[in-house]
């Protein structure tokens, strides 16, 4: 049975790093120099997590354990929220004690990096063993940084899909979205579910200015051909690619009027529920709630252009780090080797209501349970192949997505020009980068 995530997954986990990490030299005591499998090994792995998902993990821990005499794991949640965890490991890193693994949010990937104290498992995953090219691309990235050492291992991944309301598609008489639909389709039937006088919307869209308003935006610009960044690492979101999407959601908010625009990231949500919005773009972490609101809804892929349906995911990481210690090392990889494995997350990932990482998993019988409990988690899953890139992991992403996400609130709410609003955030963007 499908249990609510302790923790709700929104795209504002962004959290601001900052020069958390600005330490040098070799990582952790001097242990273990040569490799023995054999050797008597303690391992510490800070999972994140709580009260039942805590629990999934820790009888895990215990199994392989039993499958691995040699190897204590030392499990805890390592912070009191997994928020808290970053400033716990800069602290650690401070002192040279931290853990052999911990849950990371994707955002703080390079920072994590640029410590000094991660492990690069780039030529471990090579092995086909491990089935590496089965994690999405999104999921890939967000492990690799910088695009050269291989961190950790996904532990969550995720996607916005297009969830519709199925009442108020056929109280306006108008067909379901297919997999096929583009812009056009899209824009079209925003306008015709949108009636005034039951104040009732096409679509909803956030202008809180927080990373909500902003990761919903990346897929427009991935699908016309844009990107976030430019090869030397620069804002590039203000050229022609964005100002047409950024245009486009303009044209829907301002003339058409079919969009509400919501202030608080939560009260769209809500709206959805009650059959007020006809559409809205999320991910698996609605449809618990919008089953328990008896909401009668459908799930598909985002629309695209040209046949690109491009979507963004925020994928999770364990991030493993060296210390000093190979036997340590060897054994923090081969339990993330075996956590992340199809058999595994089944009774992991799957089990708590999250999407599968493998697209192997998505055919079993366990994945199937959850999808009858919440219909549409399997287009979500396969959705994962539709993420073919990964937001950027740099530090200053941060500062890249606020100004970002104010342009597009105040080009939304009627108060500027997507052209001139992209370029000055690309402004404000291109110092934080630098900063």
């Amino acid at each position: 049975m499908t249990q609510r995530r302790n923790t709700v997954r929104l795209a504002t986990a962004i959290t601001a790093v900052g020069a958390l990490f600005s330490l040098a030299g070799c990582a952790g005591s001097q242990g273990a120099t040569e490799l023995d499998p054999e050797a008597d090994v303690t391992i510490t792995w800070w999972t994140g997590q709580t009260d039942q998902a805590q629990e999934i993990l820790a009888g895990l821990a215990d199994e392989f354990e039993e499958l691995h005499p040699n190897v204590t794991i030392d499990i805890s949640p390592g912070a009191s929220s997994t928020e808290e965890l970053l400033q716990k490991l800069s602290a650690g890193f401070a002192g040279n004690s931290y853990p052999n693994i911990s849950y990371a949010f994707g955002a703080w990937a390079s920072e994590l990096e640029s410590s000094q104290r991660t492990l690069d498992i780039t030529e471990l995953v090579s092995d086909p063993e491990v089935g590496w090219d089965e994690f999405s691309e999104a999921a890939r990235a967000t492990v690799q940084p910088t695009g050269e050492a291989i961190i950790g291992f996904p532990a969550l991944v995720d996607n916005i899909s297009l969830i519709y309301n199925k009442t108020v598609f056929d109280a306006a008489g108008v067909d379901h979205p297919t997999e096929e639909w583009t812009w056009d389709d899209f824009r079209s039937a925003a306008k015709e579910l949108t009636d005034s006088a039951t104040e009732t919307y096409g679509y909803a869209y956030s202008v809180s200015g927080s990373e909500e308003t902003t990761w919903q935006f990346w897929p427009h610009l991935w699908q016309n051909g844009g990107e976030i960044l430019d090869g030397d690492g620069a804002a590039a979101f203000a050229g022609p690619e964005g100002v047409e999407a950024l245009e486009f959601l303009r044209q829907m908010a301002v003339e058409d009027k079919s969009v509400y625009l919501d202030q608080t990231d939560t009260k769209f949500a809500q709206l959805f529920a009650a059959d007020r919005i006809g559409m809205m773009t999320s991910g698996p972490w609605q449809l618990w709630d919008l089953g328990v609101a008896g909401t009668d809804y459908g799930v598909t892929i985002l629309p695209g252009t040209a046949g690109d349906h491009q979507t963004v995911s925020g994928p999770d990481i364990w991030a493993l780090f060296d210390t000093g210690d190979v036997n340590e090392n060897h054994w923090s990889f081969e339990l993330m080797k075996w956590l992340t494995a199809p058999e595994q997350d089944l009774r992991w990932n799957v089990s708590y209501g999250n999407l599968p990482l493998r697209a192997s998993e998505i055919d079993s019988p366990e994945f199937q349970e959850q999808v009858t409990a919440l219909p549409g988690l399997d287009i979500m899953a396969e959705n994962n192949e539709n993420a073919e890139n990964a937001r950027p992991t740099v530090a200053g992403y941060v500062g890249l997505s606020e100004a970002i996400g104010s342009a597009i609130s105040q080009v939304l709410q009627g108060q500027g020009d997507p052209e001139e609003a992209l370029k000055a955030a690309a402004e404000k963007a291109d110092r934080s980068l630098a900063d």
